[in-house]
Parts: C-alpha cells; structure tokens; sequence
C-alpha cells in the first residue's frame, strides 16, 4: 500500500489526528496500481485539499490471479490498517495523526466495487472489525446484472465489453447475477457497515443506470443511512482520473473533500 499525509500534519507543533481514507483503485481487476501516476496524482491532490491521511492499497491483478483474490487482499490490507486504533500498529503515520474515529473508503469502477464489498464485510463482521466506518464514496461503480436496465439493453458491444471481465476474471462466481458484482441480488444489502455514502455517475458512462439502480435497491433494502447521487453530465467512466484538469473533474474533487471534512452529505 501507500501512504498520504497532508503538509499540515507533518508541520505542526503538535500531532494532528485527522481523518483517515482507505482507497482502493479500479482497473476491472487487470490494470493499475496504487503506485500508478494516475492514482499518486489523485490521492496527493485530494489529501491536500480534504486534511486527510490516506492509504492507498495494492491488490494483486487478474488475470495470473483470479478473483476473489483481490477482495481477500483487500480485506487483509483493511485489518491491517484497522489494526492500528490503539495507536502500537507497524506504520507511524497511521498511530500518530489518524482519528480512527472518522474512518472512511472510497474507490473508482472495479476499485469501488470493491469497496462496496469491504463495507459489507465490516458490516457484517462488525463485532470483529475494530472500527466504525464513517462513510463511502464510490466513484462510477463497476456493478452489473445478467437482465439488461436502462441504455444496457441498447449496446451489445458495450454490454459484453464490461460483463466479459467478469465472467473471465472470477470463473467461479455465480455470474452476472453473483451479489458481489449485483448488490441488488444481495440480501443482506441493509447490513452495510456505513451510514454516509456519495456515489458519482457519468452522464456518457455505459454503468450509469447501474449505479442508480443501487443506490435504489440499497434505500429499497431497509438500510438506515444517508446517500446522496450526483450525476455528471455529458462526461464517461473516471474522466476525472483521465482529465483531472477538467473543470467539471476539479469540481467533482471538492465535493470528495467537502464529504470527507463534513457530517454533512449535502452541497
């Protein structure tokens, strides 16, 4: 994994216990690296502009190693940061400036499907996670389903283009359909172990309608939390990983910031 710590932390006269981000970056399981260009850039310009100490994880790829290894990674790098409340963990950055009391994770397309699974593990695992998780964001999430909703049914190419990854990268999963990549079909959905999320969708973006239709099957559910949407439009999965420049890219990353440093999920 890698680690963020903010300028003000490491230059103040006295410790700073700020907010902690536990990320985890897409790729569709194949690409990408928390030691990417793409994913230092983002996670060094969110941390300076949230106050928050971040660690990046590193999961190991498809296709020499299949899925579900890269959840089981996950998982084991989500202890080992949790690990850490009590102050005596392995990483100094982590027992000196981290407020385990504002726990957060956050991930983009394959990263946040991930996530999604993570803090459902902590949910349902909560008498054995340490730690309380404030909130999600998930960044044009990476679900999908066997029956076609919304513009999946308009585009063959595109509709085999994102499921066959899937289908190829866990071989043993139930399909389509497997809870993992379809939360609706999940029915322990309401256990979540979070009770703030932010979710951004693509106007242009082929897992649009996904990403609405869980934050719907998800309040349908009985989950008790907080959830806000935003869609932006007339822009395509993680443009703001692609053109961070891109006015509509820097706006989405102080609405990132503003869920980190706030209780609130409003803007």
């Amino acid at each position: 994994m890698r680690c963020y710590i903010p300028n003000a932390a490491t230059r103040a006269i006295e410790v700073l216990r700020l907010p902690l981000l536990i990320y985890i970056q897409g790729g569709r399981f194949v690409t990408e690296s928390a030691f990417s260009p793409t994913y230092h850039g983002f996670l060094n310009e969110l941390v300076a502009k949230s106050s928050v100490i971040a660690v990046s994880i590193e999961y190991r790829l498809a296709p020499e190693n299949l899925l579900p290894i890269a959840y089981e990674d996950s998982w084991i790098a989500l202890n080992w940061v949790a690990s850490h409340y009590k102050g005596n963990g392995d990483e100094i950055w982590l027992n000196e400036n981290v407020n385990f009391e504002e726990v957060y994770l956050g991930g983009d397309s394959a990263g946040a499907n991930i996530v999604h699974n993570m803090a459902m593990r902590v949910g349902l695992e909560n008498d054995k996670f340490p730690v309380k998780l404030s909130g999600v964001f998930l960044n044009y999430p990476y679900f999908l389903g066997k029956i076609p909703i919304g513009n999946e049914a308009e585009d063959d190419i595109k509709r085999t283009l994102y499921q066959k990854p899937w289908l190829d990268m866990y071989p043993n999963s139930e399909g389509l359909d497997d809870p993992m990549v379809n939360p609706a079909m999940d029915p322990r959905l309401s256990s979540l172990g979070y009770r703030r999320m932010l979710i951004f969708v693509a106007g242009k973006d082929f897992l649009k309608d996904r990403g609405v239709y869980y934050l719907e099957s998800l309040l349908k559910s009985g989950w008790s939390g907080d959830a806000v949407i935003e869609e932006v439009e007339g822009e395509d999965h993680v443009f703001n990983l692609i053109h961070p420049e891109n006015p509509k890219a820097i706006e989405m990353m102080k609405k990132i910031a503003t869920f980190l440093q706030t209780k609130q999920i409003t803007f």
